[in-house]
């Protein structure tokens, strides 16, 4: 009996955190009818590099990810086809002199990979990729190179 709680307790917090934050790779066929006029509304001159399907804390995102001049693009989709949020790679000497400033101190010794303009509705930050050693990590910093809380 305690092996059968043990084991339904392991598959019930598994399913859990799959329901919290689980990301599967889809395809256009795949998107609400929405979702596909909205990426192809997005895709302008882009190349379609990928579409994923994301539930997080029981909301449904769809991202697109498209590469424009070389460079990365991520946007997300409601169900609705609504925009939710816009990553952008960008030169890190194209930011603000704030941000770049907060962003290389942060990332000390650490080998800044690439950074992304994040916009999500009227909110806009910075956001950059770090390896030190062998972990990677995230710097989010607003355009005044202050934390992103």
């Amino acid at each position: 009996m305690k092996n059968y709680l043990a084991l339904t307790a392991l598959i019930l917090t598994r399913a859990f955190a799959a329901d919290t934050n689980t990301e599967t790779k889809i395809k256009m066929k795949d998107l609400p009818v929405a979702v596909q006029n909205a990426v192809a509304g997005q895709r302008g001159n882009a190349t379609l590099k990928g579409l994923t399907r994301e539930v997080e804390d029981g909301t449904t995102l769809y991202e697109a990810e498209f590469k424009v001049n070389g460079r990365g693009r991520d946007v997300s989709f409601d169900e609705s086809g609504n925009l939710v949020s816009v990553e952008e790679e960008v030169a890190l000497d194209s930011i603000p002199a704030a941000a770049r400033d907060a962003i290389k101190s942060r990332a000390a010794e650490g080998k800044i990979k690439f950074v992304e303009k994040v916009t999500k509705g009227s909110v806009m930050y910075y956001e950059a990729q770090v390896k030190t050693g062998r972990a990677d990590s995230e710097v989010k910093v607003n355009a005044d190179g202050s934390p992103v809380q």
